[in-house]
Parts: C-alpha cells; sequence; structure tokens
C-alpha cells in the first residue's frame, strides 16, 4: 500500500470481487492500494486482469465481496444507491473509450447535463458548459451533436463533462482506444494540462504504455492481483517529443 502524510482519497483495503457461477471466479484477489489527491495513476494489465472490475469498485457500480473500498472518507459499500449515485455525480468524473455522449443533444447540451442532474439551473449549466468546451478547443462546436464531429472532437466533448463539475477523482476508460495515434496525442495532452490546472486526481486504465507516461505512478495487475506498484518519472522521456 503506497504510504502518504496526507490522508488519501481513495483506499482500497483488501479488496476481493468473486463473480458467483460454477465455480465462481476471483476477478480481484486481495487488493490494497491507496491514491493521493491529485495523483495521475496507470492501471495496467492484460484482458481478464481485473482492471474493468476494479474501476466498477472505484465509482461504486459495483461492490467487493469482501474488503472496503473508502472514496473522500466513505465505505462505498454502506451508501445506498441513491447516495452512490449522487456521489458519482458530484465528485467523480467519468470519461469513456466510446465518448458515451447522448446523440440527440448538442457539445453544450451533452457538457451541461451533469450540472442539471444535481439541479443547477439551465442558464448557469449552459454558461458554464460553454467556458468547458472553449477550455478544451471546441469553440467552433457549441451546437454540434456528437455524429457531426471527429472521434477526437467527441472525446473532448466527453472531458469538458467529465470536468464540468470539478471532480475530486477523474477516471478514463482507455480514452484513446478508439483514436487515431496523432488525435490519441492531442488528448493525452490535454488530460495533462487539464491536471496541471485543475489538481483532480486521475485514474488511468490502458493497454496502452505510451498513454501510461503521462502518469506518475504505474500500478500492474495480473490474475486480480496488483503485481506491482511504483512511480514512473518521466524524466528525458517527454510523450511529445
Amino acid at each position: 500500500m503506497k504510504s502518504s502524510e496526507r490522508a488519501p482519497i481513495l483506499r482500497l483495503d483488501n479488496v476481493t470481487r468473486i463473480f458467483e457461477g460454477g465455480s465462481g471466479v476471483a476477478a480481484l484477489r486481495g487488493v490494497s492500494a491507496e491514491l493521493i489527491q491529485g495523483e495521475r495513476v496507470a492501471i495496467m494489465g492484460p484482458s481478464g486482469s481485473g482492471k474493468s472490475t476494479l474501476l466498477n469498485l472505484i465509482c461504486g457500480l459495483d461492490e467487493p465481496t469482501s474488503g472496503s473500498v473508502y472514496f473522500d472518507g466513505a465505505d462505498l459499500a454502506k451508501l445506498d444507491d441513491d447516495k452512490r449515485t449522487k456521489l458519482r455525480r458530484q465528485k467523480i468524473g467519468m470519461i469513456f473509450q466510446t465518448f458515451n455522449l447522448l446523440p440527440t443533444l448538442t457539445s453544450v447540451e451533452n457538457v451541461a447535463l451533469p450540472l442539471r442532474l444535481n439541479g443547477t439551473s439551465s442558464r448557469a449549466a449552459s454558461d458554464k458548459a460553454v467556458a468547458m468546451l472553449e477550455r478544451v478547443d471546441l469553440k467552433d462546436r457549441f451546437h454540434h451533436r456528437p455524429d457531426e464531429m471527429s472521434g477526437g472532437e467527441r472525446q473532448r466533448v466527453a472531458i469538458a463533462r467529465a470536468l464540468i463539475f470539478d471532480p475530486l477523482l477523474l477516471l478514463a476508460d482507455e480514452p484513446t482506444g478508439n483514436l487515431d495515434s496523432h488525435t490519441g496525442e492531442d488528448v493525452l495532452q490535454l488530460l495533462d494540462d487539464l491536471h496541471a490546472e485543475f489538481n483532480t486526481t486521475i485514474v488511468l486504465v490502458t493497454h496502452n504504455e505510451h498513454a501510461a507516461e503521462y502518469c506518475s505512478r504505474h500500478i500492474s495487475l495480473l490474475d486480480g492481483e496488483i503485481v506491482s506498484d511504483e512511480p514512473f518519472f518521466r524524466g528525458s522521456v517527454n510523450p511529445k517529443k
């Protein structure tokens, strides 16, 4: 477990997740880790290593079979569904490989949606959405719908939506998986810039070692167990060069 003088924003204590059926499949086996506010952590490992299961536990979409997941001081398993949904809406931003934008909504409407769900007025939510879209260089795409934009533009909309409510934690699940290498590089650089600006804790799930270079800590999973948890220093390795 990673130690620090500061209290962790996220802590996993000996987490196990077994999916019932037949003999039962152990997706996670005694996983323990801590994340400190502002860290950028890459979760890596082959398919079936437990990455997606871990992500679902971190955001409260699933519960551990044993062990505990604490986020911002709360034991997620002790919160009911409504409280976990509220926590995700207010404190956890999520970026997906497939963007997950609503096809009938414009960019502004997609980005404003989390604020509207939290009770923010339409005008205030739209104003903040416009500012976030400008921040991710999409000032000419305010009124475009997802099918009118490129993959890179859609991912930028998704990033703006994930950050619209200043989340404590940003979960990015293979955010460059559906993008070409050049566009993926732009998205990674944007996340790097936004991290420097907002100091949001970022958990990046990826198969891509180059994408992981943007993170300062690498956690590798294999067969549901953490096999390495090491700091990563770019040093002279600059992904933009």
